[in-house]
């Protein structure tokens, strides 16, 4: 049985000790955020993609493009939250993020960038969801739509047959005709370009919660979780003092 690190006691040693450790890991957290920074870099330096397709969605006001997601602004960050048609409830991990888009929205706006999550749920079932879950961020339906399909997040029947569905720029063996992701688009006189996807781990930079486990001792502490990593997590209105969640009820949610 693998040692959680729950049950670990790192080496005890006096502040100076401590001081000193603490001084040498910073130089290799400095190394990292000069090579984040890099990263993020050579991201905006990326190739542009004109969007073709005229694609609509399904919206609290009526039937909105692509375009009115922008609301004004030169950028449109999308969230492909994970939620089909039929489905009861969202993904919990896809809510573990959403979380925090509400504060997120706002201050994306001062930097000229709109936000929107899309899911191929209808919108009557988004809504009722986005009631229970008390969120504000904007929701749209691509119910009917290729816009699922052409990013990546959605498989068809006979993609799911074929057990391997191209996620994340390769083909995989994917357990739901869902999957989770991220699109930006930009707007440069009237064209909209995508500009970046990103797809599973790659998403984890998106939770905050996350990022402060990390600081922890205990870190993430999902080492022994079944049958993945994120078992734990629930919906924030299902946690039941803390324990862990029963995965095969999440699984019977969403079926």
């Amino acid at each position: 049985m693998a040692t959680l690190m729950s049950e670990k006691t790192n080496t005890i040693v006096s502040r100076a000790e401590w001081l000193v450790a603490r001084k040498e890991f910073l130089k290799k957290e400095k190394e990292f955020t000069r090579l984040r920074d890099e990263l993020s870099r050579q991201r905006r330096e990326l190739p542009w993609v004109k969007v073709e397709k005229s694609y609509t969605f399904e919206g609290p006001n009526g039937v909105v493009t692509l375009g009115d997601l922008f609301a004004g602004r030169g950028q449109l960050f999308v969230y492909h939250f994970m939620f089909g048609p039929g489905w009861e409830q969202g993904c919990p991990s896809c809510s573990f993020l959403a979380d925090t888009f509400d504060g997120a929205t706002i201050h994306l706006a001062q930097r000229d960038t709109a936000f929107a999550a899309v899911s191929r749920a209808t919108l009557p079932e988004i809504e009722v969801f986005k009631k229970r879950m008390g969120w504000r961020f904007p929701w749209v339906s691509s119910n009917g739509s290729d816009f699922n399909y052409d990013f990546r997040v959605s498989f068809t029947p006979e993609e799911m047959a074929s057990g391997k569905p191209i996620y994340n720029f390769e083909t995989i063996t994917f357990p739901s005709e869902e999957g989770p992701g991220a699109s930006v688009f930009i707007r440069r006189d009237g064209q909209i370009y995508h500009t970046y996807s990103s797809y599973a781990r790659g998403l984890d930079i998106l939770i905050p919660t996350y990022n402060m486990l990390d600081m922890t001792a205990k870190g993430r502490d999902e080492e022994a979780m079944k049958p993945h990593a994120m078992a734990w997590v629930r919906h924030h209105d299902r946690y039941n003092d803390g324990k862990m969640v029963n995965i095969e009820t999440i699984i019977k949610a969403l079926a």
